[in-house]
């Protein structure tokens, strides 16, 4: 059975429509990529798996539950967390004290005590690579510990899907390199990832399927490979230059 399963989603704002009669699966244990060109509604998927948006029209599975409509805290606390495309990290407060308020509010948040969300902070910072970075202030960090702080946050909820959106964006090759290796290790910790990402060269090696949104429609859904070269998805998103490059 699928974890999480959006059946004919659409999201309208004032008359304009976002997102229209969208339909996916995410399987247990795997990498699914959302691509598509900016203004494609891609965040307001993960907006409406959320809760930050109610869906104005279909429905959304979690576990076999329905859980469109339901409050973000509530989403949360059911086993799914995400991350932020404008990355924000609560100012004023150190590295270990922002990933221990992701433990507070998380799938196991309500048994934790302070005491122990710290705890459950210092053990996510040494998985994410940031344990050197516990005692500065979040505000003072660089972008890719930003990035990967912004991770940390969402594995401090102890989810099992993440909805990662657009963490690699302003990463050089290198940082790029590493978010992947990092992504592939929370996948074979047992989580299950919905990931948006502009960065071909990380959809490609990161993803098991991939579906593509454009103008708020999904025009494309299956095999990396397979998407990536499908005309539709070239001539509305990747062009002839991607085409070209990969070949």
């Amino acid at each position: 059975m699928a974890i999480l399963q959006a059946n004919r989603i659409s999201k309208h704002f004032d008359g304009l429509v976002a997102v229209n009669k969208v339909s996916f699966v995410l399987n247990p244990g795997e990498i699914l990529g959302l691509i598509g060109p900016n203004g494609a509604g891609k965040t307001t998927v993960v907006n409406m798996i959320a809760g930050v948006y109610p869906p104005t029209e279909g429905e959304i599975h979690f576990k076999g539950k329905p859980i469109h409509g339901l409050k973000p805290y509530r989403i949360g606390r059911m086993g799914i967390a995400r991350t932020f495309q404008v990355v924000k990290p609560f100012p004023g407060m150190t590295v270990k004290e922002n990933v221990a308020v992701g433990a507070m509010f998380g799938a196991r948040g309500k048994r934790r005590s302070a005491k122990e969300a710290m705890e459950k902070a210092e053990e996510v910072l040494e998985f994410v690579g940031l344990a050197d970075q516990k005692d500065r202030r979040a505000d003072q960090l660089g972008v890719a510990f930003r990035k990967r702080l912004e991770m940390a946050k969402a594995l401090a909820m102890s989810p099992d899907v993440v909805l990662f959106d657009e963490v690699m964006a302003g990463l050089n090759f290198g940082e790029i390199d590493q978010a992947v290796q990092m992504i592939q290790k929370i996948r074979h910790s047992g989580i299950t990832i919905l990931v948006i990402e502009h960065v071909m060269r990380a959809i490609k090696n990161l993803c098991d399927r991939v579906f593509v949104l454009h103008h708020g429609e999904k025009i494309a859904d299956g095999p990396v490979e397979e998407v990536l070269n499908d005309e539709n998805v070239i001539k509305a998103y990747l062009g002839k230059r991607f085409k070209e490059l990969t070949h």
